[in-house]
C-alpha cells in the first residue's frame, strides 16, 4: 500500500501521481479557481442560448432589411426600414418613454424591495406568514395583474367611481402624467415581491458574526444596515437593477391592457410600437428594426450597469472569500 508522505499532501499531489482537484472535465487551475467549474459546464447552457436566442436575434436582424407582410416570402429594402426609424418621431418618443419608465422602475423597486427583503429576512413566525401573502403577485401572470388593476381603475364601476373625492373625474387614463404613473405603481405592485424575495435570501447569507461583532462595538439597528446589510448586498442590489432594467424595457402587457399606448401615443414604449407596426400595420421588417434597436439599447445599458459598479469583476462579499 502506498504511502502518502506530509509533503504530498501539502503539494496537492494525489497516490496515482495525478495532482488533486484535477478530474476529467477540469482544466489545472490556478490557487484563485479553485473550486469553479470548468467552461465545460456552460456547453449545454451555451447550445441553449445559442438555439434558441442568438439565431432567433439573426433572423430577426436579416428581416430588418426586408419588406414583410407575414405572407409570402420578405423582399429585400436595404436601409429603408432603418431610415424610417430614424426620422420617426413615435420612435424617438417611445425610447424616451421606454427609459422614464425604467427609471421609475429602479427608484421605486429597488429601495421598497430591499427594506422588505431586510425585514422579511427575520426569522420570526409572523414575518414568515405575511411574507407568504405579500408574495401572491408573483403567482399572477402580467396579463392578469393588468386585468385586476384595469377593473378596479375602471372611471365607470371601478374605485374611481365609488371614491371622486380621491380620484376626482375617475379617468385616470386620461393625461399622460396619471397614466405613467399608473403604469409605474402596476409594475411596482407585481415585481417588488420577486425582488423583495432576491433581498431576502442575500440577507439570510450574511454572516452573523458581523452583526455581533457591530452590536459589541455599539452599532444601532440603522447603523448596522448601512455599514454591514448594504455593503454585503452590493451585488445582488446590482444583479437585481439589471433584471429591472430589462424588464422594464420589455414592458408589454400592462401597457396594452391598461393604456394601448394612449392617450395619443405618450405611453407607448418601443417594445409596444414594435407589436404596433407587427400586428396592426404588419410592417415586420420596421417591426424587426425596432427590436434590434431595443436589443441595442437593453444590452448596452446592462453592460454599462455591470461596468461602472465593478460588477464584472464579480468579486465576493463573503468573508475570506
Amino acid at each position: 500500500m502506498a504511502v502518502v508522505t506530509r509533503d504530498e499532501r501539502s503539494a496537492g499531489t494525489a497516490t496515482n501521481g495525478r495532482p488533486a482537484g484535477r478530474g476529467p472535465f477540469l482544466r489545472p487551475r490556478a490557487a484563485q479557481d479553485v473550486g469553479r467549474p470548468s467552461i465545460a459546464w456552460a456547453i449545454p447552457a451555451t447550445v441553449y442560448f445559442t438555439i434558441f436566442a442568438l439565431l432567433p436575434l439573426g433572423v430577426v436582424v436579416w428581416l430588418s432589411f426586408t419588406s414583410w407582410s407575414g405572407i409570402g416570402a420578405p423582399t429585400s429594402v436595404g436601409l429603408s426600414n432603418w431610415r424610417s426609424l430614424v426620422s420617426d418621431p413615435v420612435m424617438r418618443e417611445s425610447i424616451l418613454l421606454m427609459l422614464l419608465l425604467t427609471a421609475l422602475g429602479v427608484v421605486t423597486q429597488i429601495p421598497v424591495s430591499l427594506l422588505l427583503g431586510v425585514w422579511a429576512a427575520g426569522r420570526q413566525r409572523t414575518r414568515a406568514v405575511l411574507t407568504a401573502l405579500y408574495f401572491i403577485p408573483l403567482l399572477m401572470s402580467s396579463a392578469a395583474v393588468a386585468i385586476v388593476w384595469r377593473a378596479l381603475l375602471d372611471p365607470n364601476f371601478g374605485l374611481p367611481h365609488q371614491f371622486p373625492a380621491i380620484f376626482g373625474n375617475g379617468d385616470l387614463f386620461g393625461s399622460a402624467p396619471d397614466a405613467i404613473g399608473i403604469l409605474t405603481f402596476v409594475g411596482m405592485w407585481q415585481w417588488t415581491p420577486l425582488y423583495t424575495l432576491i433581498f431576502q435570501g442575500g440577507a439570510r447569507a450574511i454572516p452573523t458574526s458581523l452583526y455581533e461583532a457591530a452590536a459589541i462595538d455599539g452599532a444601532g439597528t440603522v447603523r448596522q444596515f448601512f455599514t454591514i446589510t448594504l455593503p454585503q448586498l452590493r451585488n445582488t442590489i446590482i444583479t437585481s437593477m439589471i433584471l429591472m432594467v430589462i424588464g422594464g424595457m420589455t414592458t408589454f402587457e400592462s401597457i396594452l391592457i391598461l393604456t394601448q399606448g394612449h392617450p395619443g401615443n405618450s405611453t407607448t414604449t418601443t417594445a409596444y410600437y414594435m407589436y404596433e407596426e407587427a400586428f396592426d400595420n404588419f410592417a415586420f421588417g420596421k417591426a424587426s428594426a425596432i427590436a434590434v434597436v431595443l436589443v441595442v439599447i437593453a444590452t448596452g445599458i446592462g453592460l454599462a450597469i455591470s461596468k461602472w459598479t465593478g460588477y464584472d469583476k464579480m468579486r465576493s462579499t463573503l468573508e475570506g472569500v
